[in-house]
C-alpha cells in the first residue's frame, strides 16, 4: 500500500502536498461563510439531489421509452463501476488520512459533519461518482439540449463540498473527479455504440 503523506516521497511531490493543505485551509477556513455553513453540508447528501435523479428518470423514460431504460441501467453500471473502483481498488492501494483525522490540522480544521470515516481519503469516492454521472448524461445527452453542460456545475458543488466540510483534501477531490471523468467517457462510449445517440425529435415523430 503506498502512504500518500509520507516523507520517503520526493521533494516536489511533497511540495504538492503543501500545496493542497494551503488550498484545504484556505477552502476550509479562510473562504468559509454562515450561509455556505449551512449550505455544504447538504450538497453531499444524495437525499439533497433526488428531484434532480427523479426529473433524470422521468425525463428519459418518457422521451426514449425502451432505450431510455438502458440509459438508467447504463448510469445506474456508471455510479456502480466509479463506486468500485475508487472505494475499493484505489483506497485498497492507496492510503491517506482524512483532514478530519489528520494530528496536523486538529487546532485549525473545521469539521461540519457528523461523520468522518475511517477509510483512506484518497479518492473521493463522491467526486468519483458525480463525475463520472456528470460526463456519462452530459456525452449522451448533449444532442438534446446545449443545457445539459451544466451538470458539471453540480459534480464540481458536491466535491467542493467535500473539502469544505472537512473529509477530503483537494487533491482528493482533484483525483476522484479525474477518474470519474474517465469512467463516464468510456461508458457514454459503451452506450453510445450499443444504442446510438439519443436525439428527442426522431423518438417523438413516431407518436405524431
Amino acid at each position: 500500500m503506498i502512504l500518500l503523506d509520507s516523507d520517503s516521497h520526493p521533494g516536489f511531490f511533497q511540495k504538492i502536498i503543501q500545496a493542497d493543505h494551503w488550498l484545504f485551509s484556505k477552502i476550509n477556513q479562510d473562504w468559509a461563510s454562515p450561509a455556505s455553513d449551512l449550505i455544504f453540508p447538504f450538497l453531499r447528501e444524495m437525499e439533497f439531489w433526488m428531484p434532480l435523479y427523479l426529473f433524470l428518470l422521468v425525463f428519459i423514460i418518457l422521451n426514449f421509452g425502451r432505450k431510455g431504460w438502458r440509459w438508467v441501467l447504463m448510469f445506474i453500471l456508471t455510479v456502480a463501476i466509479g463506486d468500485q473502483v475508487s472505494s475499493n481498488l484505489v483506497k485498497s492501494l492507496i492510503f491517506r488520512l482524512r483532514p478530519c483525522h489528520n494530528p496536523e490540522l486538529a487546532d485549525t480544521i473545521r469539521i461540519l459533519v457528523h461523520y468522518c470515516p475511517e477509510s483512506s481519503s484518497f479518492t473521493s469516492s463522491h467526486a468519483c461518482n458525480h463525475f463520472a454521472m456528470a460526463w456519462f448524461i452530459f456525452l449522451t445527452l448533449r444532442h438534446t439540449s446545449r443545457w445539459w453542460a451544466v451538470i458539471f456545475i453540480w459534480a464540481f458543488l458536491v466535491a467542493y463540498a467535500q473539502v469544505y466540510v472537512g473529509v477530503h483534501f483537494p487533491l482528493d477531490v482533484t483525483g476522484g473527479a479525474l477518474l470519474g471523468s474517465l469512467i463516464g467517457v468510456l461508458t457514454s462510449r459503451v452506450f453510445r455504440w450499443q444504442a446510438g445517440s439519443l436525439n428527442l425529435q426522431p423518438y417523438n415523430n413516431q407518436h405524431v
